[in-house]
């Protein structure tokens, strides 16, 4: 990786593919997807790359981590077609997606920490008659009063997949148990941190699948550290990307 490129050594295909774990044909295929640079041909037509291409295979397989393969891709085509500033936009949008899911992995901490501090029943609110159903849940007005939301909305988060109240056999109402309260007021809590329906029903489905919220603490604290990696990764892909741009010139 160090030999200088004006040395004239020329690598065949498995040279490059042997020090990764690849096949010859990755190594064809990325070249045709441009992430490397065009290959040299033989009087024969057989590929040779050089040094140069050897730099540009380690930037990109230091890219994927933190990117991904589809913008890892995109990045070395851009650089290896002279389009360096739109390398370096695909970079950005990365960075800002990645600060977005930090935005959103504390909002979720803080909306289970609000729901855990709000979790105690208000004094006196089981005990009123229209609250509870005779099969021991809350119906829809109580609810919608207590989080400060209209009916329509707690129906709206139903067809959402947010809460799943069931039916009063007798009168038809919904009924919200202890687990539609708790996803109801989770849902809440990330609405009014500004987040879509869309986003909040994933979350909700990891609360049903562990059963609660306490089984949540590991998930977080797996999503803090994939993260956090993620945030290294990007870092050595960028130092990588670094060094093959100088040697480009």
């Amino acid at each position: 990786m160090g030999r200088n490129l004006q040395d004239g050594e020329r690598l065949r295909p498995v040279d490059l593919a042997r020090g990764h774990g690849l096949s010859t044909q990755a190594i064809r295929n990325y070249e045709e997807a441009g992430i490397l640079p065009a290959a040299a041909r033989t009087p024969h037509g057989y590929r040779t790359y050089t040094p140069l291409h050897a730099r540009a295979l380690h930037a990109f397989l230091a890219l994927v981590p933190g990117h991904g393969h589809q913008t890892a891709t995109s990045i070395m085509r851009a650089v290896n077609q002279g389009a360096v500033d739109e390398a370096f936009r695909l970079i950005d949008e990365s960075h800002a997606q990645l600060l977005d899911d930090r935005r959103t992995l504390q909002a979720v901490e803080s909306a289970l920490r609000d729901l855990g501090a709000t979790a105690a029943p208000e004094p006196g609110v089981e005990s009123e008659p229209a609250a509870v159903s005779g099969a021991g849940g809350t119906f829809i007005g109580p609810l919608a009063r207590k989080l400060g939301i209209r009916p329509a909305t707690l129906r709206k988060w139903e067809r959402a997949g947010l809460v799943r109240p069931r039916r009063d056999p007798l009168t038809g109402y919904r009924v919200y148990d202890e687990a539609d309260v708790r996803d109801a007021r989770l849902a809440h809590q990330l609405r009014r941190g500004g987040y879509l329906l869309e986003q909040i029903a994933p979350l909700i489905a990891q609360v049903r699948a562990a059963g609660g919220l306490e089984p949540l603490e590991a998930a977080l604290r797996d999503w803090h550290g994939r993260l956090s990696a993620r945030g290294r990764a990007m870092l050595t892909g960028a130092a990588e990307l670094e060094a093959y741009l100088r040697e480009r010139g």
